[in-house]
């Protein structure tokens, strides 16, 4: 049986492929994209677990941040 890992993140609307693009290279699937609390769009995303390091999604998650953040 598979067993999944799962993953949120803002979509910055001005970024949305370069994003998307930078999680499916890790191995991230988009299952459905939503309103987000504040405005915007957040990202759900998952992945069979085991195919990345512990917290992978974290140190992505900042790379993306540092990269698209406040742009």
């Amino acid at each position: 049986m598979t067993t999944w890992e799962y993953m949120t993140t803002p979509l910055l609307i001005h970024n949305t492929a370069a994003i998307l693009n930078n999680w499916g290279k890790q191995g991230w699937e988009l299952v459905q994209v939503v309103p987000g609390p504040e405005g915007g769009l957040v990202g759900y995303f998952k992945r069979p677990s085991g195919q990345g390091s512990a917290n992978a999604g974290l140190g992505a998650a900042a790379q993306a941040a540092q990269q698209f953040g406040d742009a």
